[in-house]
């Protein structure tokens, strides 16, 4: 079983705003994820800076995926008793640093005492045309940014005690919204990675009601590479060239790697939640 989706369905009967990276509510936009110690990841992978940089990033990949300018957040914060004030300094900085770049303000929260960092992070934003993964159309090409994969490998290194790089995509995801926003005319339907590829696809012919044709093999290396924040996304045939031009124009890579049609698709790599 399933235990992170048993869970969720116990809601979905009272709203339909849940199922998607965030809840759209009128033109505004909601969404919250959970970067927990010892669950996602380990303190001496990374520094505190690199820790609240990585917390915000992988929340703001959530409004993007929707289509949604983030605007304000609100943090939790459980610190450790032992954290010095320089420790409490660094991982503000990292909020902030993350915040700045991207225009958001930090409006509130909350902080508690704890015996491990985590963190949770809810960031407010707004939309005029959001993004869900139920709208994928047959005969859509499916297509994924950058590439798959260095993540998993990553993950491995650092649960064997070595380091990894920091401008590494697990120590720092490498956003793709200002190429999204500008093709999001275009989308149909759209998601980010975080789970691999196999799973999120597995979303999206859920809420969909799609399967797929895939044009090549993809190997289990990069299809269930989670932690990799890419958009992955449905569009027409008809806007292949509009795509491409903007993706040349942020370079950014594309993977155009199926098509959507009649059917249904299930993997059968093993869930990593739970």
């Amino acid at each position: 079983m399933n235990k992170e989706d048993y869970f969720i369905q116990q809601f979905t009967n009272q709203t339909k705003l849940i199922g998607d990276d965030a809840a759209v509510v009128g033109n505004m936009v909601y969404s919250q994820d959970a970067f927990f110690e010892n669950v996602h990841f380990k303190r001496e992978w990374m520094s505190l800076k690199q820790i609240a940089s990585k917390a915000m990033l992988v929340n703001i990949s959530d409004a993007i995926a929707m289509n949604a300018k983030p605007l304000y957040a609100l943090l939790t914060v459980a610190i450790p008793k032992d954290f010095s004030t320089s420790d409490l300094r660094k991982l503000a900085n990292g909020f902030k640093k993350v915040a700045n770049d991207y225009g958001i303000k930090i409006i509130g929260g909350d902080t508690i005492s704890n015996e491990k960092l985590d963190i949770s992070i809810t960031i407010i934003s707004q939309t005029s045309n959001p993004k869900y993964r139920a709208d994928a159309k047959i005969g859509d090409l499916v297509c994924y940014t950058g590439t798959l994969g260095s993540c998993k490998k990553d993950l491995k290194k650092l649960l064997k005690g070595k380091k990894v790089p920091s401008k590494a995509k697990f120590i720092k995801p490498k956003l793709k919204g200002d190429f999204f926003y500008d093709i999001s005319k275009y989308v149909n339907a759209s998601l980010d990675i975080s789970d691999g590829l196999f799973f999120e696809l597995q979303r999206v012919s859920k809420a969909s009601k799609v399967g797929f044709e895939f044009f090549d093999e993809i190997s289990p290396e990069v299809g269930t590479s989670g932690e990799e924040y890419e958009m992955l996304f449905t569009f027409p045939k008809k806007h292949l060239e509009k795509v491409m031009l903007s993706a040349k124009n942020h370079k950014v890579p594309l993977n155009i790697f199926a098509k959507v049609i009649k059917g249904s698709y299930k993997t059968t790599a093993k869930n990593h939640h739970f």
